[in-house]
């Protein structure tokens, strides 16, 4: 073999010559390390089993004369809480339930000395129970209220929110389009207003 040429042995290998030394076999083989598995699969701390709606009503009571005598878009006042309770009696599952009240009332009319006038009627009503069913695995004591009040409602308030919107648009008003709910500041109002609750005392 001329000198500085290099020849490819079966295999993979290459030899290559150097000056004043014997000719060494360099290995080129890829070799692929499986990954190592140590144990079972960790199962995640929050599962979600199923999302729901579990209560849904729309009332309209002064159809179909409120269509033609509205003259602005109602003001609309929404309530919301958010409740948790354990489905079987020893284990970690949960549901979790967003309840949304939407009352819309026509604009008040102001009488003559500024003061609002009668309490304006009622344009609708919308009720919504958006549940979900939820799998705690290897979460401490204290963090089981805040994940289910908490970190719950936030995956299940989207579609709450795109229900809502297309229940009000379908009854033939603007469509209610909820802000975002700050649920951590919901659950310390919760904690504040019985101070003695700890734990899981809110999680029925």
């Amino acid at each position: 073999m001329a000198p500085g040429c290099h020849s490819v042995l079966p295999g993979g290998a290459v030899r290559a010559p150097q000056p004043g030394r014997q000719e060494t076999e360099i290995e080129m083989s890829e070799t692929t390390t499986p990954p190592q598995t140590t144990g079972q699969p960790q199962t995640p701390p929050l599962v979600v089993n199923i999302q729901y709606v579990k209560d849904l009503s729309f009332e309209v009571p002064g159809a179909p004369q409120v269509y033609t005598q509205l003259r602005a878009q109602p003001q609309v006042n929404i309530n919301l809480d958010v409740q948790a309770r354990r489905v079987h009696e020893g284990q970690n599952v949960f549901e979790v339930s967003i309840m949304i009240r939407a009352e819309a009332h026509e604009a008040a009319a102001q009488s003559g000395n500024g003061q609002s006038a009668a309490v304006p009627p009622t344009v609708f009503v919308a009720e919504l129970t958006y549940a979900g069913v939820f799998t705690l695995s290897g979460l401490p004591d204290n963090a089981i209220e805040p994940v289910l009040l908490v970190e719950c409602p936030r995956i299940l308030f989207p579609f709450a929110r795109n229900i809502l919107s297309d229940v009000t648009r379908d009854g033939g008003f603007p469509p209610v389009l909820l802000q975002p709910i700050d649920f951590v500041a919901l659950w310390q109002q919760r904690r504040a207003q019985a101070p003695g609750q700890t734990g899981t005392s809110a999680v029925a």
